[in-house]
């Protein structure tokens, strides 16, 4: 696991956030408060289309890394072709749920008094096209991961990260129609699979088979994605919840004032995302030739992703008012920095259980974090709805950081024997 590769990661990660960071404000002034929540969910929504691949993309990764220290590297265009297959097919199913959805009327429980129903149909049926590109984009991402070749990956996400801001505040300088705007981020992701497709089929050149689908295949990712299934489902779910629950109990208006400060927060996650990135087919190998050596790597990456993490979140908690100002170019919102605040001690505790979650999915022990989210869904469910309620948007960041301790606390327990 070299430091070249989390870097590689980490600047794919980090650039976006340089872009988003630009053109953010210029999006919430031109869409006003109602519209940029919408677009806010939509990122949700698309982000959460990743976990329509059931975990197959993860098991591909963990396959293909483990047959390339063997001898048997000529199963590797089987295992593309099948886990292709797979997740193209679960995509599918997404996207036709969601379009059913739209049509039965799912817009009406979003608050947005501002935007016509017909828009937020047409918004939601354009995202249903985007959930099966999500969905095949990650067995190819997986690919080039178990070939750690971060810098194809890295150029994907600049790419997809500037485009995912860019081309919405492009489009807001001519129209503020929500349709059009989420149209933009449906190109963005074709665009990205259509990349992420090129780099992974390299990466299988020297081996000159296609590969074609096989059921021992499907059964060997199914057999690491099975309990996966219910981790890339009801994850996603969890992450995104707290701005749906925020749109249906206070408005879209209100989904703003909670998702600035938490974009500013969460996404210094992207140092342990770049870790965890790097570490889970590197442990993954070394767990099959060398557990010692495992172990060390693990432990040697977790201290060094909590003490940068604890001092870059004390430092954002302390000038988050003065960083809301600058970037707003208005006095920060007492909401919104509460929010960041507390959002803080979430993130930190986050960025260790990304470490243990990494560490188990590498040993095979995908059941345990799945029962772990089962058992957090009714948990936080309640805590959103309960401390929404009666707190606003500051409730919603207290359950969110309630349940990143809690998870963090279970992973850490169960990991315990994971090496």
């Amino acid at each position: 696991m070299r430091t070249s590769h989390v870097s590689w990661n980490l600047f794919g990660l980090g650039l976006p956030l340089l872009i988003a960071a630009v053109t953010v404000p210029h999006l919430l002034s031109a869409l006003g408060g109602q519209r940029f929540g919408l677009l806010a969910l939509a990122w949700g929504l698309i982000g959460y289309g990743g976990a329509l691949d059931l975990g197959i993309g993860r098991a591909t990764t963990q396959r293909i890394a483990a047959l390339r220290d063997g001898h048997k590297e000529r199963e590797i265009p089987d295992v593309l072709a099948t886990a292709t297959r797979l997740t193209l097919a679960t995509g599918g199913v997404g996207m036709l749920l969601i379009a059913l959805a739209a049509f039965a009327g799912a817009g009406r429980f979003v608050h947005a008094g501002e935007v016509p129903q017909t828009e937020i149909r047409s918004a939601i049926l354009l995202l249903a096209l985007a959930l099966p590109m999500q969905a095949v984009s990650a067995t190819y991402r997986g690919v080039n991961e178990a070939f750690l070749r971060f810098e194809r990956i890295t150029i994907v996400r600049v790419l997809l990260g500037a485009a995912n801001f860019g081309l919405p505040y492009l489009i807001a300088l001519r129209t503020n129609r929500v349709d059009l705007l989420i149209a933009s981020l449906v190109v963005s992701r074709g665009l990205a699979l259509v990349f992420y497709r090129l780099f992974a089929l390299r990466c299988l050149t020297s081996l000159g088979s296609r590969g074609k689908y096989t059921g021992p295949v499907a059964r060997q990712l199914f057999h690491f994605g099975g309990w996966f299934t219910v981790s890339s489902v009801v994850s996603p779910l969890l992450v995104q919840a707290d701005r749906f629950f925020i749109a249906a109990i206070l408005g879209a208006a209100a989904v703003t004032t909670y998702v600035i400060p938490y974009e500013v927060t969460v996404q210094t996650l992207i140092l342990s995302s770049a870790v965890t990135t790097v570490a889970f087919p590197a442990i993954s190998r070394l767990l099959h030739t060398d557990p010692e050596q495992a172990k060390r790597l693990f432990n040697r990456w977790l201290k060094r992703v909590l003490v940068v993490m604890v001092v870059g979140l004390t430092v954002l908690a302390m000038i988050l008012p003065i960083l809301l100002t600058v970037w707003l170019h208005k006095p920060a919102d007492p909401a919104s920095v509460a929010v960041g605040r507390i959002l803080c001690i979430g993130v930190i505790a986050n960025s260790m259980g990304a470490m243990y979650f990494a560490l188990l999915h590498a040993r095979g022990k995908t059941r345990v974090t799945a029962i772990v989210h089962l058992i957090e869904v009714p948990l936080y469910a309640g805590a959103l709805v309960v401390l929404v309620k009666y707190f606003g948007v500051e409730g919603a960041a207290m359950a969110w950081a309630l349940r990143m301790l809690f998870d963090t606390a279970c992973l850490k327990v169960l990991s315990k024997e994971a090496v």
